[in-house]
């Protein structure tokens, strides 16, 4: 994989499975630029990682900050993971503005990397691995508009790599929608949202729900498939192992 991916952006490497993808990437031999807004936790993990993870604390739904770091460091490999925990309510006590959290910083910062690649473009055998959520095949009732902002992530993805293709440039786009997860911290307070709702304590909650999808299980089967030119568009992520959506 370091032979391949010389150079990788992560969004959201600061914690859950941003933080396992970059920790995977670095031990191949890659070299990530790791990109999230807490400069204090982005610096703990290149105190972990050392001199392989270079860490950039900016606002990943930036499209000057894509396109600058595209340019700057020609990865080869983008992992657009950043977002934030959405607002745990029914949808009739939800506002506006916390149903369309999600739209503003997961799909958002989506978009403007998606289109960053196009346009700066990305080298020809580069891949572009958005997260999307398993909660789009299932629904997600009490985090508003969760759902549809990962699902608009994977038409992003198909959008993409029709005008990759259209345009000749040689890109890949996948997206990976994982399982909710304890190893995370958007997971963390999905399960306590849900788990309230169904009168259970949260562990009895997630014992319901085994396998459990680790950050460290999901970095690893994620970067297999972004190495492998042959592999499907779309995989859903459980503990079980990533399996491609048809």
């Amino acid at each position: 994989m370091s032979e391949q991916f010389r150079t990788a952006v992560v969004t959201g490497a600061s914690r859950g499975f941003g933080r396992a993808i970059a920790t995977a990437l670095v031990a191949t031999g890659t070299r990530v630029i790791g990109i999230a807004r807490d400069e204090q936790a982005l610096r703990a993990v290149r105190q972990d990682l050392g001199d392989g993870f270079t860490p950039v604390a900016a606002d990943a739904t930036d499209e000057a900050v894509a396109q600058d770091v595209i340019r700057e460091h020609r990865p080869t490999l983008l992992v657009l993971n950043a977002g934030v925990p959405p607002h745990m309510a029914p949808v009739h006590e939800q506002t506006w503005e916390t149903f369309s959290r999600n739209w503003h910083v997961d799909t958002r910062h989506v978009f403007a990397w998606t289109t960053a690649a196009l346009r700066v473009p990305l080298a020809p055998g580069s891949v572009v691995l958005s997260l999307s959520s398993g909660a789009v095949l299932g629904g997600s009732p009490l985090s508003g508009g969760y759902a549809s902002a990962k699902a608009a992530i994977r038409y992003l993805r198909g959008y993409a790599a029709e005008e990759s293709e259209r345009a000749g440039r040689g890109i890949r786009f996948l997206t990976v929608l994982p399982q909710m997860t304890p190893g995370t911290g958007i997971g963390s307070v999905a399960i306590a949202g849900y788990a309230e709702r169904q009168g259970v304590d949260q562990a009895a909650f997630v014992e319901g729900r085994l396998p459990i999808l680790t950050p460290e299980q999901f970095a690893k089967a994620a970067l297999e498939v972004a190495g492998d030119p042959q592999s499907a568009p779309e995989y859903r992520g459980t503990g079980a192992g990533l399996q491609p959506i048809d």
